[in-house]
């Protein structure tokens, strides 16, 4: 059974930072490629950004709303992914979930069909 868990959501003033992290369980940490999707109120999730398995190299993939923004980093030895987060912005207020899946084609690395394993979510808020 794979969790994950993510922490380091909150309060933050427009152009500030933050980071958030997903640790997730299991033995086989590699294998998985992990995504942080996000959610605001009275609109659909979307994803945000994945950091590959081996599979794909290890690389990482933006949504083009994030990208220059958000950094997403992966250390395999703690199971953990990080998304430090720069420059926010109202419009990134929301709920952000992390992600996990093993198999799925790089076309569809961006959808939500393509992860198993979903974590409770950390709430991110940016107001002044």
């Amino acid at each position: 059974q794979v969790q994950l868990e993510e922490s380091g959501g909150g309060l933050v003033q427009p152009g500030g930072s933050l980071t958030l992290s997903c640790v997730v369980s299991g033995r086989t940490f590699r294998t998985y490629t992990v995504a942080w999707f996000r959610q605001a109120p009275g609109k659909e999730r979307e994803f945000v950004s994945a950091s590959g398995s081996s599979r794909f190299g290890g690389r990482t993939y933006y949504a083009d709303s994030v990208k220059g923004r958000f950094t997403a980093s992966r250390e395999n030895a703690a199971n953990t992914v990080t998304l430090q987060m720069n420059s926010l912005t109202p419009e990134d207020t929301a709920v952000y979930y992390c992600a996990a899946g093993e198999t799925m084609i790089l076309s569809s690395i961006a959808s939500e069909r393509s992860y198993n394993y979903w974590g409770q979510g950390t709430q991110v808020t940016v107001s002044s």
